[in-house]
């Protein structure tokens, strides 16, 4: 299933533009553009809402006919086990996190034991646990470790952009995690030269213009025959002024939304 995350509307939530956009108005922006799953991923209003605020945005979700997921960072058991909590309220079938939270970097040996004492209470409830692909934790020691822990409720949520900032390539990244995927991060990325010949800047692009081979992510992940989802994104750039960064930000979404569309 194709749908939109909350860094699909970055900018448009940002305090830097004149009227910034509601939860309520991303789940309606998403309706209107014909997706009926949203991902509430590293939103950090979500956690400071009070039972009665969370009550009214699930009930504004299920009303618009939106499935939601949600997303944190760190896997500390105290967080996890409140996001769980907050899967119950969302109907969320799925929480994505990531082994580096604000302030916890916990060692490979410290993350399988902090992921063991929680994965149970998912298991239980019917929700997955991915964890995302980042620069900074290898692939292959991300894989090691769900593999230890060993159930069927962990595993990853793919987005090959951020490994290559660890020196990995995105294609290799996507092989090495394929039989774990459960969730998918979708956006482009592209590299350009700094003025003055003196480097690179490595950023977004538009979907299917920049380096990302989807289609071998398709072939290799096998993403809607599985049931992943994948969850548009961007990395976009401040494009000098709040109106010409939303209508750019919106312009993107389609343009994601319609290549998607465009290989099932």
């Amino acid at each position: 299933m194709i749908g939109l995350g909350t860094y699909a509307f970055l900018w448009q939530h940002s305090d830097q533009v004149p009227e910034p956009l509601s939860l309520r108005g991303a789940f309606e922006a998403t309706r209107a553009l014909d997706v009926d799953l949203f991902q509430i991923c590293d939103y950090a209003p979500l956690e400071t809402m009070d039972d009665a605020e969370l009550q009214d945005a699930a009930a504004t979700a299920r009303d618009l006919g939106i499935t939601v997921e949600l997303g944190t960072k760190g896997i500390e058991p105290g967080r996890l086990e409140r996001f769980l909590r907050l899967a119950e309220v969302f109907e969320a079938r799925l929480v994505r996190s990531m082994l580096y939270g604000p302030d916890s970097r916990p060692s490979l040996a410290e993350a399988e034991e902090q992921l063991r004492s929680v994965i149970g209470g998912y298991a239980a409830s019917g929700v997955t646990l991915a964890l995302e692909t980042y620069e900074q934790v290898a692939t292959a020691d991300l894989v090691a470790l769900i593999e230890r822990v060993g159930d069927d409720h962990l595993g990853v949520c793919l987005d090959p952009a951020n490994v290559v900032a660890r020196v990995e390539r995105p294609r290799d990244c996507v092989e090495l995690t394929a039989a774990h995927v459960k969730n998918v991060h979708v956006k482009d990325f592209a590299f350009a030269r700094q003025p003055g010949w003196v480097g690179f800047t490595y950023g977004g692009a538009v979907m299917g213009e920049g380096l990302h081979d989807y289609p071998h992510l398709l072939e290799t992940v096998r993403p809607r025959e599985r049931g992943v989802n994948e969850i548009v994104e961007h990395w976009l750039s401040w494009q000098g002024d709040p109106e010409t960064t939303i209508r750019t930000e919106r312009d993107w979404t389609r343009a994601t939304i319609e290549y998607l569309r465009s290989t099932s």
